[in-house]
């Protein structure tokens, strides 16, 4: 059975021109003491915005970990799949993220929330997790209102997870399942009875993404209560804890962070914690590969730098269409969204600092980083134009892709 390694970050690149950049960035924590597998990941709507295919992300993973002598496992992550999805993935991933997060809310049918029910009515009474100082009282209305909010995503899981057995075959791929693209965090005891659903669907997930409070909007900073994300991530390690023990899920099955990226001001919490309880965890740090190459090109001056001007000048024009699919996970200030003129008159070094991400940077600007974050279909729309750019400035879009995941991401989490 193929089982994921206690530290795991999911790598996306969106052109699929920094796999080797990205792995340099794994090399270096190796050498560092931190042993982390590399997860290529690309979604569907990805694909579909670029006009790329799964089969392309297997080749990229396997040239660089060939050109970087890489001798560790690594994975090709078919990322936020679902039944309508799946199977332009499954000949190319061992890594499947099971995206439930749509059919959360919806009810199943009233015999398979009965036998739910049936199935955990011993737990009616008083529960307690260990590690946690509070005790759970728990009720028959609390499993009905839990059943009928959860059990319906949980079965189509459990539909996705069946159909890749058939394909690939038990054991032979990482099973991670997703809900954090909702608007509530799941509680302690929600996240108890989810898990014992999952174990009876015989789903053997490795890990879990469940939703936090705060917002994880796409590429940058956690904005919220980091004290209240402390305990809900505290509480997540502690009844995965328990859940593994009580209902016979993978022992190592694993937290996931669906970041949205660059979630500094947790990050380190989140390696105190792992630490404490010595537990996994599964990073994504999904798009920021793509502001890095923006960041180089900006950064190489001429040519390139006039490009990087041109995709935010189009992204700005073009605010609802390419914002409206992350709405829920942006939030951008036009009162300070730079103008393209206000860009226009910028250098190499004003450009690149106002997007890369350092947070007291005097020119940082997070709201012209988001929107050019969600801006990637206009570098696509540049087709060959782009790809040609990012060839030529090479050495030096790979430093800040390298850079970015080393220095702002593992050594933070890792406390490096």
């Amino acid at each position: 059975m193929k089982k994921i390694e206690k530290y795991s970050f999911g790598i996306g690149d969106r052109f699929g021109l920094q796999g080797r950049a990205q792995l340099a960035a794994i090399i270096l924590a190796k050498k560092a003491g931190i042993s982390i597998v590399p997860v290529w990941n690309k979604s569907n709507r990805e694909h579909k915005t670029i006009g790329t295919q799964p089969s392309q992300v297997r080749v990229e993973a396997n040239n660089s970990v060939a050109a970087l002598a890489w001798k560790e496992n690594f994975y090709v992550d078919a990322d936020h799949i679902n039944l309508t999805t799946v199977d332009g993935f499954i000949d190319h991933s061992d890594f499947f993220t099971l995206d439930v997060a749509d059919f959360i809310g919806k009810k199943a049918e009233t015999s398979e929330i009965e036998n739910f029910i049936s199935q955990n009515e011993k737990y009616i009474g008083e529960l307690k997790i260990d590690g946690i100082d509070e005790r759970f009282n728990v009720r028959k209305e609390d499993l009905i209102r839990i059943g009928e909010n959860y059990l319906y995503a949980i079965k189509h899981a459990s539909s996705i997870y069946k159909y890749l057995v058939e394909k690939k075959g038990a054991g032979n791929f990482i099973t991670e399942v997703s809900m954090d693209e909702v608007d509530t965090p799941q509680t302690p005891l929600e996240m108890f009875f989810i898990l014992s659903a999952l174990a009876a669907e015989k789903i053997p997930a490795q890990t879990i993404a469940p939703k936090f409070s705060g917002r994880f909007n796409k590429g940058v900073d956690y904005v919220g209560d980091v004290k209240a994300f402390e305990k809900e991530f505290e509480q997540d390690l502690l009844v995965i804890q328990k859940a593994i023990k009580e209902f016979g899920l993978p022992e190592n099955l694993k937290l996931s962070v669906h970041s949205g990226s660059d979630k500094f001001s947790i990050y380190p919490i989140m390696g105190k914690l792992i630490k404490k309880y010595d537990k996994g965890i599964h990073v994504k740090t999904a798009g920021t590969t793509w502001l890095e190459e923006v960041i180089g090109l900006s950064m190489a001056g001429g040519k390139a730098l006039e490009m990087a001007k041109d995709i935010y000048r189009k992204a700005y024009s073009r605010q609802d269409e390419l914002c409206g699919p992350y709405a829920s996970v942006i939030d951008i200030d036009q009162n300070n969204l730079p103008s393209p003129e206000e860009v226009d008159s910028w250098n190499s070094e004003k450009f690149s600092n106002s997007l890369r991400h350092i947070p007291d940077h005097p020119d940082y600007n997070l709201n012209f980083r988001q929107l050019i974050h969600v801006g990637y279909k206009v570098a696509a729309e540049l087709g060959d134009d782009y790809i040609n750019m990012l060839k030529k400035h090479e050495a030096l879009v790979a430093t800040q892709v390298t850079e970015n995941i080393f220095d702002r991401h593992i050594k933070r989490m890792f406390n490096l």
